[in-house]
């Protein structure tokens, strides 16, 4: 997993940690069942400075791509995304003011630039003022001039699962995976 790679549709599944938040990534299947195992990512909770490192299985005993906070505490804090070798390959951050109504983030890689949000402002609502674990939220990624980028599907389940579709060819399966795994860290402020 150290060069760039395209995957169009893949799964992120949380799983139960008592000390971590952890999540499996896998490869969609054509049928759309779960595919190949993608690797693991761990994000030590209450972690002042937010890094995610992402290993290739569950040994995690070889790191492959992070995600880090460029500042410790920032309500609009960026978030670099790395490959093995520490080069940069992706870039996030949430846009604090646009998501006091509805969740909005950026996204930037190596030729795009685009925005996602959450798909419904009646969910979004819901959210604000309720604590109901199985609401399903969708971010739709686009460039400025309206084309798809990604997009990141939670299901309504006991540990959240997403369906992330990746139309552009552009993004880094590491970018996807990060971008994925940081909103759902993200949003359990």
């Amino acid at each position: 997993m150290t060069d760039s790679m395209y995957l169009p549709t893949f799964f992120v599944k949380q799983k139960f940690a008592m000390t971590t938040n952890r999540y499996e990534l896998f490869a969609a299947n054509p049928d759309g069942s779960f595919g190949q195992s993608m690797g693991l990512a761990e994000q030590k909770r209450l972690a002042f400075k937010e890094e995610v490192t992402f290993y290739a299985d569950d040994t995690k005993t070889r790191p492959v791509f992070s995600f880090k906070a460029r500042k410790k505490i920032d309500l609009n804090a960026g978030y670099d995304i790395f490959d093995e070798a520490r080069n940069q390959i992706g870039f996030f951050r949430k846009d604090f003011g646009a998501s006091l109504m509805r969740s909005t983030f950026h996204i930037e890689g190596p030729g795009y630039a685009g925005t996602g949000q959450e798909r419904s402002q009646a969910v979004a609502i819901i959210r604000r003022f309720t604590d109901i674990p199985f609401l399903p939220i969708h971010f739709d990624f686009v460039t400025p001039e309206g084309q798809p980028l990604l997009g990141v599907e939670r299901q309504g389940s006991v540990r959240d699962k997403y369906t992330v579709h990746v139309p552009d060819q552009r993004i880094d399966f590491r970018v996807a995976a990060a971008v994925a795994v940081g909103l759902d860290a993200l949003m359990q402020r």
